[in-house]
Formats: structure tokens, sequence, C-alpha cells
């Protein structure tokens, strides 16, 4: 059986191991949400797959639902979290910025003893709050490779990511 999770070691987690993480990342999610052309939302690689738009919506609505699990302890499940008037990928990643941003203070502020609330999800697991920080940064960087991984097939530039890009080091080498 596995200890249990002290709210130091909780707050340790958050503010000395994923906050910094959390933040880097976030600023990446942007530049990939940013960079789907408006013209082109309707596009998927196959049939099965979500379309550019759909991927768009559910990074940035995950991203910030995953936090707001930390930060309410609870998980939220509602599917309806983009307002509908908030369109094209520049309106997506601008509400995604702004509520990260929110998000992201509270989150620093979340008591640590909030942090060990042992959460549901979906019946499939439960873990303390604090674990559904880096769990939903996971879940958004897998979901940020199937994007990136549409833009350059939309006629987009892949903007750097972890490193740069083609995109990225052509732009540098034509400005400089």
């Amino acid at each position: 059986m596995a200890e249990t999770m002290t709210a130091d070691q909780a707050k340790f987690l958050l503010h000395d191991v994923y906050m910094g993480t959390l933040k880097n990342e976030s600023r990446t999610t942007k530049k990939i949400l940013e960079a789907v052309p408006a013209n082109k939302v309707d596009y998927k690689p196959d049939p099965a797959s979500r379309s550019a738009i759909e991927l768009t919506r559910h990074i940035a609505a995950a991203d910030n639902r995953f936090l707001e699990t930390v930060i309410n302890g609870v998980l939220d499940t509602n599917p309806a979290m983009i307002p509908e008037n908030v369109k094209t990928p520049a309106e997506v990643a601008s509400w995604y910025e702004e509520r990260y941003a929110k998000n992201f203070e509270v989150l620093g502020k979340v008591p640590s003893e909030q942090l060990t609330k042992i959460i549901d999800f979906r019946g499939m697991f439960q873990w303390p709050a604090v674990r559904f920080a880096i769990f939903g940064l996971h879940h958004t960087i897998h979901h940020r490779g199937q994007l990136a991984s549409y833009l350059r097939c939309m006629g987009a530039k892949v903007p750097a990511i972890y490193g740069e890009s083609y995109d990225s080091a052509q732009a540098k080498k034509a400005a400089g």
C-alpha cells in the first residue's frame, strides 16, 4: 500500500517542481493554438481524427480544466467550457492565455492541505489533487503534438516547441 502524500510534499511538488514547468509549457501551448490557420480549421488527417478547431478547443479547455481540478478539488466534466462566441484559433488562444493566467495565479495560492484531497477521475483512478496538475500537462503535450503535426499539412508554420523547429529556424535565418 502506498503512503499518503503529506501537505508539505504536495506543496513542494506544486511550487518547486510543477509551477515553473506549467508556466513555460503554457506559452508553448499558446503558440501552437495560434499557429492554426483560421481558414483551415476543418482540417483532419483522417475521418476518425478531430478537426483542427476541435483539437484546438479541446487543448485550451482541458489544460485549464486540470488546473481548475486542483483549485476546486473536483473534476468538472462539463464539455461546454469555452464560450460559443470564441470561434477562431486566435480567439481560442487568447481565451486560453487569459484563463490560464488567472488559474495559474490561483493555483499558487491553493492551501497545502487542499492539494492532498483525493479526487476521482471518472471512476478510473483517485489521486491527490496536486497530481492532476502534471497529469493535465501530459494530456496537453499529447494533444499539442497531434495539433502540431497538423500544422504543416495545413500550410502553416510549426513554431519552436522544445528547441527550434524547421520553420522557426528559417524565420530566424531570414531575419538575420
